[in-house]
């Protein structure tokens, strides 16, 4: 994510409600899975769980960055 894409999500986060969400989601994914991969050994649960944040963390980001944009046409 690039600064102008950061600059956009910040003036746009509280006015729209998905996008804030996204955003919330993208920090929690990213918390969950830098903490399963400091593990230096992990269950096979985990690691199916791990698997699970990071598509969870990909397919959030893919929105996010729709509506990015999306939000940079308008602004241009």
């Amino acid at each position: 994510m690039d600064q102008r894409e950061k600059d956009l999500l910040e003036k746009h986060k509280e006015n729209d409600p998905e996008l804030r969400s996204l955003w919330e989601d993208h920090i929690l994914y990213s918390k969950q899975v830098d903490k399963l991969e400091s593990k230096s050994f992990r269950t096979p649960t985990e690691e199916q769980t791990l698997k699970q944040l990071k598509k969870q963390k990909l397919e959030g980001k893919t929105k996010m960055m729709e509506i990015l944009d999306r939000l940079k046409k308008l602004e241009a």
